[in-house]
């Protein structure tokens, strides 16, 4: 990938679920270092755009190409896309029980680091696992019980959002979507997984933070906002576009852009 090819591209993006059209022209430009917002009511099609990057497989596409690192993803299964470097972390995360957080985090970093070739594409071994796991909880103050713990089993809405924040400092990815990583926390959570991301984010990722609310983008701060409406994005601006849809609502933005 050349420096002048942007990380991550959507053009003209056509998707539904179910014979069901939901998104109808999405097109967008992510580079790194940038943290973009996306912003739109119940319905509007955020959540099926970051499934659809992701690579569900109960998603179709009708037209268009998601592009990354100049290669066009929507042929590969979820696996190549995150051995690629990608990262979704979702809005209800799954629960597992008898899979520890560990097991299942040191799998996950094994699979990646096998995609990537990173050191040759071997796996971890276990001494050297650990001393990873340690820091990066460190990093995000987290208790070291917590990874012995079964994944998501018991988890309050803000420890399963930290859980997927802590997958995100494992993996590294280049490019990650948080979809309504806001949604069930309380200010306090808010504030700690908002932490964790902006302490683990780098100038060599990009992100797309999914939210209905303005209040998570306080946290984690953008440098660009979108506005998907009915399938697609209406309006793009900087961080102040948010606060206007936290005054005035999307009614404005529905009159402005009725079909």
């Amino acid at each position: 990938m050349s420096d002048a090819t942007p990380l991550f591209q959507i053009e003209n993006l056509h998707a539904g679920i179910e014979g069901k059209q939901i998104l109808r022209g999405v097109n967008l430009t992510i580079n790194r270092g940038e943290i973009h917002g996306l912003m739109g009511p119940n319905g509007s099609g955020k959540s099926t755009l970051a499934y659809v990057v992701a690579g569900h497989p109960n998603y179709e596409v009708m037209e268009g190409r998601v592009l990354f690192k100049g290669t066009n993803v929507l042929e590969m299964s979820a696996d190549e896309r995150a051995r690629l470097g990608m990262f979704l972390a979702f809005q209800y995360p799954t629960v597992i029980p008898g899979v520890s957080m560990a097991n299942f985090l040191r799998l996950a970093v094994n699979s990646v680091r096998e995609g990537r070739g990173n050191g040759n594409g071997k796996p971890l071994p276990p001494r050297e696992f650990r001393r990873m796991i340690r820091e990066k909880m460190a990093l995000l103050k987290m208790d070291e019980a917590f990874a012995t713990r079964y994944l998501n089993e018991g988890f309050s809405g803000g420890e399963k959002k930290r859980a997927e924040i802590l997958q995100l400092a494992l993996l590294e990815p280049d490019f990650a979507i948080l979809d309504e990583t806001d949604s069930g926390l309380d200010i306090d959570a808010l504030r700690t997984v908002s932490d964790g991301v902006n302490t683990v984010f780098t100038d060599q990722q990009a992100m797309l933070v999914i939210t209905h609310y303005q209040r998570l983008l306080n946290y984690i701060k953008p440098h660009f906002v979108h506005v998907m409406l009915e399938g697609r994005i209406v309006e793009s601006g900087g961080p102040e576009l948010a606060l206007e849809l936290e005054d005035k609502g999307y009614d404005w933005l529905k009159e402005k852009h009725a079909s």
